[in-house]
């Protein structure tokens, strides 16, 4: 299974190093765990949602990355945000699977995929395969924008 992450440069290590200091959306702090998505496209989304409105704002040091894992994810009952929390709080504790699967709440259609670095397969991850990313080449106003308005 391909899974992608859209971090910064430094925290492109698969070690969950800042969700343990900080916590993620469902897993409490104190626990490592490295937060991927089904597709490209969802870990953009899921990003962008955590930068300011203002380009100009938005560090230049962003790297799409892809891994491989061969396990299937485990999926996270989600009837509501406090049964994903205890479903994955548990899931660290265990070591139940190398991955979970969460339904997205930005894109249902794909999953967030958690990592836990500490599940005795981590080891065998490939680190990150990463390229550059500038959210300022795929937000840029579309040159053909002003074409199709004067269309209408």
């Amino acid at each position: 299974m391909k899974l992608w992450r859209l971090t910064r440069a430094p925290f492109v290590a698969l070690d969950g190093k800042g969700a343990e200091l900080h916590g993620a959306r469902y897993a409490p702090p104190g626990h490592p765990v490295v937060s991927l998505a089904s597709e490209a496209g969802l870990a953009v989304l899921v990003a962008l949602r955590y930068q300011p409105r203002d380009l100009a704002g938005i560090a230049d040091d962003f790297v799409l990355g892809w891994t491989e894992v061969e396990a299937m994810p485990l999926r996270v009952p989600d009837p509501d945000e406090d049964t994903v929390r205890a479903f994955v709080g548990d899931w660290l504790e265990t070591r139940a699977s190398l991955t979970c699967a969460i339904r997205s709440r930005v894109l249902p259609e794909a999953d967030v995929i958690y990592l836990n670095p500490r599940h005795p397969d981590a080891a065998g991850v490939p680190p990150l395969t990463t390229r550059p990313f500038y959210f300022a080449q795929c937000l840029h106003r579309p040159p053909m924008l002003d074409a199709f308005k004067d269309r209408t």
